[in-house]
């Protein structure tokens, strides 16, 4: 794997910086530590222009070029934010936070951007601008939405925007894309099922919120077995049911469920919001009841522009050398869509090796795949701005 000299000499700061994010993790918007560190760092590296606050607690760093004659700017962008999962790895680094830890690997992409921006400041081996974009809450927050509302790609005249992501399963250091949909649109629902509250020997004098409530779990799944082609993906999961009464001998009076849709194709998923509206009340209907739904909109689907996903690759392939180009799409979600809405760009897997999944509470990032990924930024710099 042909590492830059310079890359690898940078290898043990930027673990440091990877275990200390990790041992310190923050939630959603509230980074303010990670942010503050990612700023002074990028501040003592001789970043052009070094900004926070955008899209409340992001950071943005300039860097220029030795030439400017492009007049092209090229976004990378990771995240911060960590999630609210108890740690169980045992690590000497552990999260001191209780309840929250690094379990997606936001601390190694922090910490791999930063190796990127360093080198990319030192050498400056390229023809026009790189901005490096530091991101809070990815996690549920909207985060990315919040900081291209908050003007980062016009601020900064982004042309086009890339990103990482570790994972875990896929051999260490390799890196694997796909043209087109590579992640999916979230949507969340909440539904209230309001039925007529009974004694259980007499459910005769009721409306069994319980029963009709299960219907509506099987009618939901008719969304993909029956309405959808089997040639397209949407998944629709209720994961939570709970009863107003938790009685053994009690009929409910309410049934409240919360569950998500998850969809590749933009048709797809305002025909499963439709018929998530539909069938719920309708159910309940037919069994004398009624029913109320919450339906949310989350993160839009992660597409992948078919030339910039060749850029991506290019750059991954003279660190890697071979490069999965047709990785299946995931139907987890990934607020790097906003930002490749606004403009167009790629996002990347690179793999962790053979350790626990994301969001799992043993989970960790092996820090031993920084220099691909620190490789890759700036590899990918290298070759979009060349002279």
């Amino acid at each position: 794997m042909p590492i830059r000299n310079r890359i690898a000499e940078l290898q043990d700061e930027i673990t440091g910086w990877r275990r200390d994010f990790h041992e310190n993790p923050e939630l959603l918007f509230d980074v303010h530590r990670t942010a503050g560190i990612v700023a002074d760092k990028l501040r003592e590296f001789g970043c052009d222009e070094v900004v926070t606050g955008i899209g409340r607690t992001g950071v943005v760093g300039v860097i220029k070029g030795k030439s400017q004659t492009s007049g092209r700017t090229i976004g990378l962008r990771a995240d911060m934010d960590a999630l609210p999962i108890n740690e169980s790895t045992g690590l000497d680094y552990a999260s001191k936070t209780p309840g929250l830890m690094h379990a997606c690997g936001h601390d190694g992409h922090t910490a791999m951007l930063l190796g990127a921006a360093k080198y990319l400041a030192e050498t400056r081996n390229f023809n026009g601008t790189v901005v490096v974009l530091f991101q809070p809450a990815e996690e549920g927050g909207g985060g990315g939405r919040e900081m291209v509302e908050d003007g980062a790609m016009d601020r900064w005249s982004i042309d086009e925007v890339y990103g990482m992501h570790n994972m875990p399963g896929l051999p260490l250091g390799s890196f694997h894309i796909r043209s087109g949909a590579l992640m999916a649109a979230t949507d969340e629902f909440e539904i209230d099922v309001l039925g007529k509250g009974a004694h259980a020997a007499k459910p005769h004098e009721g409306i069994d919120p319980t029963v009709i409530a299960s219907q509506i779990v099987l009618g939901l799944q008719t969304i993909a077995s029956r309405f959808t082609d089997p040639m397209k993906q949407v998944v629709v999961s209720v994961c939570a049911f709970a009863t107003d009464s938790m009685a053994f001998n009690v009929i409910p009076q309410k049934v409240t469920m919360k569950g998500t849709v998850r969809t590749l194709d933009s048709d797809v998923r305002d025909q499963a919001e439709k018929l998530v509206r539909q069938i719920v009340p309708g159910i309940a209907a037919s069994f004398g009841a009624t029913a109320e739904v919450d339906y949310q909109r989350g993160y839009p689907v992660t597409v992948n522009s078919a030339e910039h996903t060749e850029y991506a690759a290019q750059a991954a392939r003279k660190v890697a050398g071979d490069v999965d180009t047709d990785t299946p799409p995931l139907m987890g979600a990934e607020d790097f869509s906003y930002m490749l809405n606004a403009r167009p760009g790629a996002y990347i897997f690179m793999g962790n090796g053979d350790t626990a999944m994301v969001h799992h509470p043993s989970y960790n990032f092996d820090d031993a795949a920084i220099p691909s990924g620190v490789s890759w930024f700036a590899e990918l710099v290298e070759q979009r701005l060349a002279d």
